[in-house]
């Protein structure tokens, strides 16, 4: 089987994916240790039976909904290919929005806490934007702290801290200039956890009390008494769910609220400041 077999054979094994090709070119390049350029430029080239074999375990795998970033441990996000497993959620394109709106906002010498860090894709990606910037990565699971730590010394960003935690509680008052968080927005009984790569991911970094708002609220509140006047906090959110989100925000006396849309124009991401 050369490599233009195997992406063929991957095609219609994950023909119920929404992405049976590129599913399998990144786990073909997972077993062969390649780019995807390499694909396009040996696509004659055999596969070892030991290959082989491993690729259709992958597909296997895929095919039963197994999320590719977990299959092959790895996500790329911003600028950054991070490892991840099924302790951390996957990063998603649309959080780049958030990433991008923080960054219009962060100037150097401020503190900036991403909550819910995860992987650490939030804040690793904004740390490695702003090296004069000194940032604080909570999450509540010790082992997804592990997987950020690491990606963190993968690529050797040394201007970040990560803290095991329950959101802000641990802060003292007026401390930090922005606060970014990716927080658990879904309704506990949302059909969609039951489709899709949600299947596998962690509920407690999905899942958020009846209606998907429980954490945002106790963020949106502790945040009003960590923050610095006139400092920011920007929030990722369901597409849903931003004028419920907005709400919170002009109720707790943030000022200038506004929403960011993500690249499915979607109202993804609510941003407020401290008031002075």
């Amino acid at each position: 089987m050369n490599i233009t077999q195997a992406i063929e054979k991957g095609r219609q094994c994950l023909s119920e994916s929404d992405s049976p090709v590129t599913d399998s070119q990144y786990m073909l390049c997972y077993v062969l240790a390649c780019k995807i350029t390499y694909l396009h430029t040996w696509p004659e080239k055999n596969l070892s039976e030991q290959q082989g074999t491993d690729y259709e375990a992958l597909l296997f795998k895929r095919k039963a909904g197994m999320p590719v970033a977990y299959l092959i441990g790895q996500q790329s996000f911003w600028s950054l290919e991070l490892d991840v497993n099924a302790k951390t959620l996957i990063p998603r394109p649309d959080t780049e929005i958030l990433v991008a709106m923080a960054l219009e906002k962060i100037q150097l010498g401020m503190v900036v806490a991403d909550l819910g860090t995860g992987s650490g894709a939030i804040g690793l990606a904004l740390a490695s934007e702003n090296k004069g910037v000194q940032f604080l990565a909570m999450d509540r699971s010790q082992a997804a702290l592990k997987v950020a730590q690491a990606n963190a010394k993968k690529h050797k960003i040394t201007n970040i801290m990560f803290w095991q935690g329950d959101w802000l509680s641990s802060i003292a008052k007026n401390t930090l200039d922005m606060i970014v968080s990716n927080p658990p927005y879904i309704a506990s009984n949302d059909p969609h956890l039951k489709r899709g790569d949600l299947r596998f991911e962690p509920s407690i970094a999905l899942v958020s009390g009846q209606d998907g708002l429980k954490d945002i609220r106790l963020i949106v509140k502790q945040a009003r008494l960590v923050l610095k006047s006139k400092s920011w906090l920007l929030i990722e959110h369901g597409y849903e769910q931003a004028n419920e989100v907005n709400m919170l925000f002009q109720q707790a006396g943030f000022e200038q609220v506004q929403c960011a849309k993500d690249y499915g124009d979607n109202e993804r991401v609510t941003l407020g400041q401290q008031p002075l």
